[in-house]
């Protein structure tokens, strides 16, 4: 897969290490020259691209055209809609991820826009209040508005029934996806033969029903939150 993203913040850089790291293809542009001398320490030359994301010649030039997927994650809500709107009704790129920095500002990031689904931090944190009380260790990190899945993090609970398994042995639903491995201070690549231990954290992208089976097996075995 072919992913654009536009803004190389802190959001565009973790998202493009992530997507590297899965084995895809990305191209991240941005124009600002200290946020660009250290995405080239810390990402390939080759996704990082010089230009201003909400300019069609740059878009064009990064390979918008051939794109699966774009992100407009500047820290500009108006930047964003542009950059949805240039690669929507310009490019016809098929799946178009917009950041929302303002709240008042959602209501605009909506297909009429060219956005498919808006990452909105506001909605997130009132998320992550009102499942606090239901998921135990686990935290949802991110949510996809105009869908049911998550980006969790849950470490993993000494007595889970997790620990010890391979991660192809695993009970997963059909929507769950294991991206990163917190261990000891390294981050590890889930691979099928990879052996799970107590207090690894593992990262997951989820479903609603794929979350509570993660929750199942990486959480306490009585399912309960520890006491305060």
């Amino acid at each position: 897969m072919f992913v654009i993203i536009a803004g190389g913040g802190r959001t565009g850089s973790h998202l493009a290490s992530l997507l590297l790291g899965q084995g895809h293809e990305v191209r991240l542009i941005e124009n600002r020259a200290t946020t660009l001398s250290i995405l080239h320490r810390e990402l390939p030359t080759e996704a990082v691209f010089e230009g201003d994301p909400t300019d069609p010649q740059t878009l064009a030039e990064a390979g918008i055209e051939r794109a699966n997927v774009l992100a407009a994650v500047t820290a500009n809500d108006e930047d964003n809609l542009v950059i949805a709107s240039l690669g929507r009704f310009h490019y016809a790129v098929r799946r178009i991820i917009g950041r929302v920095n303002n709240p008042r500002n959602a209501w605009l990031f909506t297909p009429d826009f060219g956005v498919d689904v808006a990452l909105n931090q506001a909605d997130v944190m009132a998320k992550l209040i009102e499942e606090e009380m239901s998921l135990g260790d686990m935290m949802t990190l991110l949510k996809l508005r105009r869908g049911s899945y998550s980006l969790v993090e849950e470490k993993i609970h000494p007595e889970a029934k997790a620990v010890g398994m391979q991660i192809k042995d695993l009970p997963l639903t059909e929507h769950t996806v294991l991206s990163g491995i917190l261990r000891h201070g390294e981050v590890l690549l889930p691979r099928g033969a990879t052996v799970l231990e107590a207090g690894d954290e593992i990262l997951a992208l989820v479903d609603d029903p794929g979350r509570d089976r993660l929750a199942e097996l990486l959480g306490r075995p009585d399912g309960r939150p520890p006491i305060p």
